[in-house]
């Protein structure tokens, strides 16, 4: 690299770097490198003064000072992890230090990355950093994991050298010096050779009824655990590769309990949203024949608690669970939970591993206050330390069961084929033909999956896998290349595609390739999944992250690339290790093949990181100490922590607790004694709960003694993070509209993990500039609240977005009701009465997405503009302005002026039906005796009008009609007091409505007597027109002072 440089510039390694700048005089030069005594490190802290003087032209000082420092030179730190005791992980940070000129550096520049053993004899791992001109200000964070040798050495260098600049070289040591290594690992579970069970071991006709059409025997794996699962009442660990059947095992202890418990309730939780959706599915059909109740929960709170109370199976995700059980001491269905099961834990070192750990440790707590009658069942991947696990969540030797990746009860072969080049999309290209070749050589006509980085590339794979299959075709001149199964014609498969409304996969699917994606409208995937599960389709490629979507299992599978781009790093990431092990175990079908075929495409430099991964199993490592402020916040909500004690014995409850122990260095714990680990967990905790006492969501005494405050009682409740509570309080002030609140909410913590895709910043700018609300000038478009904003607005104004956009625009909106909720709490403690209705208001925007100064007539399923214009045309006896206006039209004159088909038309109904229609009536208690700086009284009663024809399903009353709105949900409203002259609101209640509710409103009297004219509010939360208010006169007489003498001296 040095020689070719050295040609590039036409200089000599000993000449001065300088002579790489155009224009630098030859005599400049030559004074500079006769200054041998002085490094050229030191050029970039010498002034222009002393340069100029240092050749002898003063002249020339602001010039050489202007060109050392736009010489490329770089800052390096690095963060140090081990995993095991032979794997390093390596946070490394890169600082441009110069200044970035396009005209001399171009819009990149490219850097090599090589770690050194000690002695310089090898490359440990090798990778390329770009610096781009709009990022050379920035920090830039790049991780990567390299062997560590034995014995180990003092220490490793890290090496980084630019591509086009002769010695652009920067190095830094990396010490072992103070590293320790973690523990050793226990050998797995060896798989014993047994005589497989048959499904008569179960002793029940009925029980057996769940396989029989399933398989005949259980699996080895199943076998060797069906005793300690099913015959007994301990906690157990199953950790297997996927597709090894754990579910059926889970299902041994779901038996169990029927057998020895008539009232017995199992939670089963993952953390996919599409793991729990296929086991709800499953377990509804089958266990719903045995007639066991199983329910999924929603989110609702309340909903959710009586889905609790009422059925024997929950099936829910991580986060609804914890939501529900964070209160588990006044709440009784928790208390009932007899079986625990916790499915995908080799999950709990992602994202959302931390929530994941909390709940089980509390779990496990609930477990002892109740004297141990809570069984936990964890289900994992295989893991390298899976006896911390085990102790963590309650097991024994004897129940724990940690399989080697290599057990399969389907033999798996994998192959890995490693590609040059550092350009991602060349790298895809150049995989094409290799992954039909892989498809032709390893499939023998049984189905294919092929998992690849993106939406887009599913599409570009499936037309190219078509491409080579009629290349083929064509040149062997019959059909072989097709991947459509012989039982169906032409003609059957052309009809098939009519039906989809997909351009391009119309087009492969004649071919037999199918593809997936999120975006994909309903009708679509349905279609080709169950194309693809009847085998009419051979091929079907789907973008990574929707493995755990898929319920489809095939001979071979394909990985054709294991990163991804990620925006807001704006870079390549790897895949996560949890989602390669799921697309891997995608390659078994029992019962049908022998032997399954995994095949694996990847970057060169990641081919040994990759084998290591996949042929050893590794740790979990717990990250709830960056999380951990919200758990500990909802406990001190819940008063389970009262003190700094409670806070330090509550963490050691946790997964954290015990890999302190084990693994030290890799959560910054410099030993392993106990003073060590006090101290950390002290200095931790103490800094979690003087966190949360800046953000005004708990209080700390000089006693130690913690108190929860208004702002952590919400954030609890409505389960968002404390930072955004943070933000919403310091960003609301008594003038706040609904723009600010817009802004505000986009701003919330809980969207910045929306992703941000290749190119997606250009489609934000576009749409950007049409918004109805502009963006602040400091909006960056790769930032994820920016996202979010932008989205928010494009909801409201119903603008067309494209697929993946409208995916991102779903999740957004379903989380946001909950928000707005708080937003209102923090409004109404404050007691601004403006601010609060405006937050209202955008309740209703987000259920119903418009913006609230559209015609509400535009909620109605399939209104446009231009019907919304006829009806305001309509010359009527009374106009069109209302939904109720449009129940009351003649059939004839409705049909004329909505010109829709019979089915729109039904939906219209059934909107129309549901709108609300609320009679509000108010008492003020005793309001001839209302007294200055008194509490006062006003009841509120809400009475729904019901058509006195119809039978009413109760359950059903209250479900709001919102077609845009991507959740079921429930209607509620707020009850306001307030004045609106003084901007003050007096009080508040959220209410849900069945049929009749009464309401008991108190707020203090106004400290001076005379007449006050209030305003009753009530204030839908999903429908936009709806909204009722009444004027409320408040007679305030002067307080008697005789009583007031009386209760001092009392």
């Amino acid at each position: 690299l040095a020689f070719s440089n050295m040609v590039t510039h036409r200089v000599w390694r000993s000449q001065s770097p300088l002579r790489q700048f155009r224009g630098v005089p030859e005599i400049v030069a030559r004074k500079l490198e006769r200054k041998s005594d002085i490094e050229w490190s030191r050029y970039a802290d010498l002034p222009p003064q002393d340069l100029g003087e240092l050749v002898g032209v003063p002249k020339m000082g602001r010039t050489l000072h202007r060109l050392v420092q736009q010489y490329p030179k770089l800052e390096l730190a690095a963060h140090v992890q081990p995993i095991t005791r032979s794997m390093l992980r390596i946070e490394l940070n890169i600082t441009p230090d110069f200044h970035f000129d396009t005209k001399i550096h171009d819009y990149a520049l490219l850097f090599h990355i090589f770690v050194e053993d000690v002695n310089d004899e090898m490359t440990l791992h090798y990778e390329t950093f770009t610096l781009k001109s709009n990022e050379a200000d920035d920090e830039h964070t790049i991780l990567f994991s390299v062997p560590i040798l034995d014995p180990l050495p003092p220490q490793y260098f890290v090496r980084v050298i630019s591509d086009k600049w002769l010695h652009s070289v920067v190095s830094l040591p990396i010490s072992f010096k103070n590293l320790i290594l973690p523990a050793k690992f226990p050998p797995p579970t060896e798989l014993l050779d047994l005589q497989p069970l048959p499904l008569s071991a179960l002793g029940n006709k009925a029980l057996i009824s769940l396989y029989q059409d399933r398989f005949n025997e259980f699996n080895p794996i199943q076998t060797q655990t069906f005793h300690e699962i099913f015959k007994t009442e301990r906690n157990c660990l199953i950790c297997a590769p996927s597709g090894s059947g754990k579910t059926v095992c889970a299902e041994f202890a779901i038996l169990r309990m029927f057998s020895t418990q008539s009232q017995g309730k199992c939670v089963y939780v993952s953390l996919s949203d599409d793991v729990v959706n296929r086991r709800f599915n499953d377990w509804s059909k089958r266990f719903g024949n045995l007639g066991v109740k199983v329910r999924k929960l929603l989110g609702e709170t309340t909903a959710d608690l009586r889905a609790l109370a009422e059925a024997q199976i929950i099936v829910c995700t991580i986060a609804q669970f914890d939501i529900l059980s964070r209160r588990w001491k006044q709440r009784r269905s928790i208390q009932a939970v007899t079986l625990f099961i916790a499915d995908e834990l080799h999950m709990l070192g992602g994202n959302e591993g931390p929530t994941y750990e909390v709940v089980v440790s509390r779990m496990r707590y609930i477990s002892s206050q109740l004297k141990g009658d809570i069984r936990i069942i964890g289900l994992s991947s295989s893991l390298a330390n899976s006896r911390e696990i085990g102790e963590w969540m309650g097991c024994n030797a004897k129940s724990l069961f940690n399989f080697s990746p290599k057990v399969r009860p389907v033999p798996l072969e994998m192959y890995l084929q490693s590609f040059e080049g550092n350009s991602f999309s060349s790298r895809l290209l150049a995989m094409g033909k290799p992954t039909y070749n892989a498809i032709a050589r390893h499939s023998n006509g049984k189905p294919v999956l092929i998992f690849v980085p993106s939406r887009r590339q599913a599409q570009l794979t499936a037309i190219d896998l078509m491409s080579h299959s009629k290349t083929r075709g064509y040149l062997s001149n019959d059909d072989s290349g097709n991947f459509l199964s012989s039982s169906i014609t032409k003609e059957q498969i052309e009809e098939s595609s009519k039906s989809i409304r997909e351009p391009a996969l119309q087009q492969v699917i004649t071919a037999g390739i199918g593809f997936l994606h999120e975006g994909m409208i309903s009708s679509d995937l349905e279609t080709v999944s169950a194309l693809y599960g009847d085998g009419t389709l051979q091929v079907l490629v789907v973008p990574h992250h929707m493995c755990w979507k898929i319920d489809h299992a095939a001979h071979l599978v394909i990985i054709m690339g294991s990163e991804y781009f990620d925006g807001r790093e704006k870079k390549h990431l790897d895949y996560a290790i949890a989602d390669v092990l799921e697309m891997i175990g995608k390659a078994c079908r029992p019962q049908i093949d022998s032997n399954g075929k995994c095949v694996i495409m990847c970057h060169a430099p990641k081919k040994e990181r990759l084998k290591k991964l996949l042929y050893e199993a590794l740790p979990i490592e717990s990250h709830l100490d960056h999380y951990l402020h919200d758990h500990i916040n909802s406990e001190i909500v819940t008063k389970t922590i009262c003190s700094m004690q409670d806070a330090v014995d509550y963490v050691t409850w946790t997964l954290l607790y015990r890999r302190l122990i084990k693994n030290p260095n890799y959560y910054n714990v410099q030993g392993t004694t106990n003073s060590h680990l006090s101290e950390f967990i002290s200095d931790m905790v103490e800094t979690v709960i003087n966190d949360l006492a800046e953000s005004k969501c708990c209080e700390l005494n000089d006693d130690g003694d913690i108190t929860p405050l208004n702002l952590g009682m919400i954030a609890a409740y409505y389960y968002i993070q404390y930072t955004t509570i943070e933000l919403i309080a310091s960003s609301i002030t008594a003038k706040t509209k609904v723009r600010g609140i817009i802004e505000i909410l986009s701003a919330s913590s809980e969207f910045s993990n929306l992703p941000i895709r290749q190119g997606e910043e250009k489609a934000l700018r576009i749409l950007a500039n049409k918004l109805t609300y502009p963006l602040p000038k400091s909006a960056q478009y790769n930032d994820p609240n920016t996202k979010a904003l932008v989205l928010l607005q494009t909801y409201f104004s119903r603008t067309p977005l494209s697929s993946d956009l409208r995916s991102d625009q779903q999740k957004l909106i379903g989380q946001t009701t909950t928000i707005i909720q708080a937003i209102v709490d923090v409004i109404s403690s404050n007691g601004w009465l403006k601010p609060a209705l405006a937050a209202m208001e955008l309740s209703q925007m987000v259920v119903q997405g418009l913006w609230n100064r559209d015609n509400i007539l535009l909620q109605i399923p399939h209104f446009t503009k231009d019907i919304v214009d006829r009806c305001s045309a309509h010359q009527g006896e009374e106009p069109i302005e209302s939904v109720f206006d449009i129940l009351s039209l003649d059939d004839d004159v409705r049909n004329d002026l909505l010109q829709l088909s019979d089915e729109k038309m039904a939906d219209v109904a059934v909107f129309c039906n549901n709108y609300p229609n609320i009679e509000v009536s108010f008492n003020i208690t005793d309001a001839d005796d209302v007294t200055a700086g008194n509490p006062v009284q006003i009841t509120v009663k809400l009475e729904r009008e019901l058509d006195e024809d119809e039978d009413v399903n109760l359950t059903e009353l209250g479900k709001v009609s919102a077609p845009l709105f991507p959740k079921e949900k429930k209607e509620s409203w707020w009850v306001v007091i307030g004045d609106a002259k003084r901007n003050s609101l007096l009080s508040l209640k959220r209410v849900s409505l069945q049929q009749i509710q009464n309401i008991k409103l108190e707020f203090m009297a106004p400290e001076e007597a005379g007449d006050y004219e209030l305003t009753l509010y009530c204030m839908s939360d999903s429908y936009l027109g709806c909204d009722q208010e009444y004027s409320v006169d408040l007679n305030v007489a002067v307080a008697d002072d005789s009583s007031d003498e009386s209760s001092d001296e009392e």
